[in-house]
């Protein structure tokens, strides 16, 4: 497999990102692919953030976050998939499919032993995230959902089309442009930090198949294992849930989301910011404060 690893110092004085890196090398079936993660707090607090980023994010998309959770006294995780971030990035795009990125994120459950975990997700990070705890029984305890879907073969409407299509024409897509168009409050820094990992089109195969494999027809890889998963939620799922909207989404804002939250049992009332686009996480501490709170660990 032809891998490229982004230097180190693409990843530089980013603003608002003061992490230490951390890696996993040896993840069953993934041995020699560097996976990223941003690992802060204790290691045996007694609960775990396991942050989950999208399409085309990473580890950076949850600094508002991350602190506001540790600070409950927490664990916080935030790794990047295979393709994204800091992580390793196969240049064949055929390498990417549902069941390659969801595979690795069990790996690293396991390897990392987590328990008690908090799933904070959105987008992909959903897509994926929300097919986890069904096959790792004890370990979730919480859920954090943003702008997000368990897409089972049908479609996600005209505006998804229009984002998969803008995505498939530009193979060397602008991740700091897009960025900045959906969260103009971003400084331009901010902005080209979604760019870092990406120093020419060779590193964006990742970028390049996330919007191709989202499951909005019939017989797609990952229907069934999503239909598992809305059973899971709709039926087995005994934890505690917290929603926030990004009402400017044109593609997963109120009207899917409502949808899911149907599909989460328990689900309360959502929080939605009507200022806050797709990328939730970039109004992120303000959601993390009021989650906190909803959870009863704001002190």
């Amino acid at each position: 497999m032809d891998v490229l690893r982004t230097r180190d110092d693409r990843f530089a004085d980013l603003p608002g990102y003061g992490f230490a890196p951390h890696y996993v090398e040896d993840l069953t079936g993934y041995e020699g692919l560097r996976v990223h993660y941003v690992d802060e707090g204790a290691q045996d607090a007694p609960r775990t953030f396991l942050c989950l980023p999208g399409e085309p994010t990473w580890a950076y998309l949850y600094r508002r976050m991350i602190p506001v959770f540790e600070s409950s006294g927490a664990r916080v995780l935030a790794p990047d998939w295979l393709g994204f971030g800091r992580s390793d990035k196969p240049v064949d795009d055929g390498v990417y499919s549902f069941d390659f990125h969801r595979d690795m994120m069990l790996a690293f459950i396991e390897k990392l032993d987590l328990q008690n975990i908090t799933l904070v997700v959105q987008d992909w990070g959903g897509i994926l995230g929300l097919t986890l705890p069904m096959d790792m029984p004890g370990r979730f305890s919480r859920l954090i959902v943003m702008n997000t879907a368990i897409p089972v073969g049908e479609s996600l409407g005209a505006g998804f089309q229009a984002w998969k299509d803008y995505v498939a024409s530009r193979p060397d897509m602008d991740c700091a442009a897009l960025m900045k168009r959906a969260c103009p409050h971003l400084s331009d820094a901010e902005a080209q930090a979604y760019e870092a990992p990406f120093p020419d089109r060779r590193y964006k195969a990742g970028v390049r198949r996330f919007p191709q494999l989202v499951m909005i027809e019939a017989g797609m890889d990952g229907i069934e294992t999503a239909k598992r998963a809305r059973h899971f939620w709709q039926n087995e799922w005994q934890g505690e849930s917290f929603m926030a909207i990004g009402a400017k989404d044109p593609v997963l804002g109120v009207p899917v989301m409502s949808e899911l939250r149907k599909t989460i049992r328990g689900c309360p009332e959502p929080m939605i910011l009507k200022d806050a686009g797709h990328f939730v996480q970039e109004w992120g501490d303000e959601v993390a404060r009021a989650a906190l709170k909803h959870f009863g660990d704001d002190g």
